[in-house]
């Protein structure tokens, strides 16, 4: 077989296609990729998505097309491991999510009126969305809901089904109230199983004061990530000034040391 594909630097998606199945051949393919399956690789599509979404955030615009492209490998990856099992190929994804964009933008491929808010469009998709999960027998309110979500995203969007149907505080005040009572539930139990359901429960409501006021939870804890590193970063900055590391200090020094940075943050951010 040729590799004139291969090697063809412009050889666009059918040279990822083709290097896959290369990847997987059973008898020259690579040792370690023949033996991958849906469930290993899943976590590293998982990481594949949040290396995306750093770029983005840090606007690293140079990185990002490499960023897609590890992303981009993953599908093509699942995909050729379906090939093989005989369930579905690459061009049946792209297929799949092509009809459900048609299908949920009939204001843009169809005859409903594109002179709809944002607000309005959103309604609509949710509409469509719940005609799907209809079709696929999914009755309940929170039926369909990917177990695979971070977390705190999941939490925001089992409330936002949940409100949906009226399944909701009206108020924010509320929510901080809720907020007051799960911490004293956390600071009461009695045992580590107690203490990790009620912190749980803490989690779940702190996420549902993110929604109330528009703040995405997961992004808000990046930025906080973030900020911690920067901070601790320069922390060990000053120490390093004197030849010390965090070791070689206690926690009042290196306690100074954060409010200081914090200060100097501040100090950039108001010039």
């Amino acid at each position: 077989m040729s590799d004139d594909l291969i090697f063809d630097p412009a050889g666009g998606l059918p040279r990822l296609r083709e290097i896959m199945r290369r990847l997987r051949d059973p008898e020259t393919g690579c040792p370690w990729d023949v033996e991958q399956t849906f469930a290993s690789i899943a976590p590293y599509t998982i990481e594949e998505a949040y290396e995306v979404a750093d770029a983005i955030e840090r606007e690293a615009w140079g990185e990002l097309k490499g960023e897609l492209g590890d992303l981009l490998f993953q599908s093509v990856y699942h995909a050729q491991m379906a090939d093989e099992a005989g369930m579905f190929d690459l061009d049946d994804v792209a297929n799949a999510i092509a009809d459900k964009m048609v299908a949920r933008h009939p204001h843009v491929f169809g005859a409903d009126s594109n002179a709809k808010s944002a607000a309005q469009q959103v309604d609509d998709w949710e509409a469509v969305k719940a005609a799907e999960r209809a079709d696929k027998a999914q009755a309940g309110v929170l039926d369909g809901m990917a177990l695979g979500l971070p977390a705190l995203t999941r939490a925001v969007k089992l409330q936002n089904r949940a409100a949906r149907v009226g399944f909701d505080w009206p108020a924010t005040d509320e929510v901080i109230d809720k907020i007051v009572e799960e911490a004293q539930e956390l600071r009461t139990a009695e045992d580590a199983a107690h203490r990790e359901e009620e912190f749980g429960d803490l989690l779940f409501v702190m996420a549902n004061l993110a929604r109330h006021m528009g703040i995405d939870p997961e992004g808000a804890l990046r930025a906080a990530n973030a900020k911690f590193t920067r901070r601790f970063g320069a922390i060990e900055d000053a120490l390093a000034r004197d030849g010390r590391t965090p070791a070689d200090s206690d926690l009042a020094e290196m306690d100074a040391l954060w409010d200081a940075a914090k200060r100097a943050e501040k100090a950039r951010a108001a010039e």
